[in-house]
């Protein structure tokens, strides 16, 4: 891991969700790293997978981009594994819901899991 990056914990992946820090986020994740997520557009046998990460970069700089607030509620961690849920809201009042699950090999992020919700 080099100096310039943070290694991945529940109090990082927190100050980074909640200050909306989209560079952060993607310092945590390897170059080879997928992210998978599932939703109501995307059902688990067809979820949309974004892969690498430039691509997993440009995913969280568009989500913290956008006029939110992000609040992580609950962090689990064991071993090379750790999940969080996170509560976001949008300034109109529409809510979105999201638990994620990581897997991490040498202190990055090689595999994350989101199963997500929102107000329709």
């Amino acid at each position: 891991m080099s100096a310039t990056t943070n290694p991945v914990t529940g109090a990082a992946i927190r100050q980074a969700i909640e200050t909306r820090d989209g560079g952060m986020l993607a310092s945590f994740y390897a170059d080879d790293a997928v992210l998978s997520i599932v939703d109501c557009d995307n059902p688990p046998s067809r979820p949309r997978v974004i892969k690498g990460k430039a691509a997993i970069d440009a995913y969280w700089a568009d989500i913290c981009g956008r006029a939110m607030t992000h609040r992580v509620e609950t962090i689990v961690a064991e071993g090379d594994r750790l999940a969080f849920m996170q509560a976001c809201s949008y300034p109109e009042g529409g809510k979105v819901l999201a638990l994620s699950t990581l897997e991490l090999k040498d202190g990055r992020i090689v595999r994350q899991t989101a199963v997500q919700a929102w107000d329709e």
